[in-house]
């Protein structure tokens, strides 16, 4: 069984005992939070698509750990004016374990 959740603005598609690194979310290191934003559930024999989410569904996940992704450098510059700026930005993130994908 596998499910199509949105986190913090971004898609996924989880399974039990999958991890998944999405955008910050509030909440302690080790505590469970639900996902009761759920696009699509899918069995082995059926599946449930939501307008726009699924009625009664929800994923249930454990908090890992919370983490500040990759570096992105920004660089900006005007050629000939001697105008150079640098800058670097970390996204912060939480690594999410899915504990249970609850259905009606």
């Amino acid at each position: 069984m596998y499910a199509i959740v949105d986190i913090a603005g971004q898609q996924f598609k989880v399974k039990k005992d999958d991890v998944v690194v999405a955008n910050r979310i509030k909440g302690d290191e080790g505590s469970e939070v639900e996902l009761e934003k759920v696009l699509l559930l899918s069995d082995d024999d059926s599946t449930q698509v939501g307008t726009p989410y699924v009625d009664g569904a929800k994923v249930t996940a454990k908090i890992m750990q919370h983490q500040k992704g990759d570096k992105v450098i920004v660089f900006k510059k005007k050629r000939r004016k001697g105008y150079k700026v640098k800058n670097g930005h970390r996204q912060p993130q939480t690594a999410l374990q899915i504990q249970d994908i609850v259905t009606q």
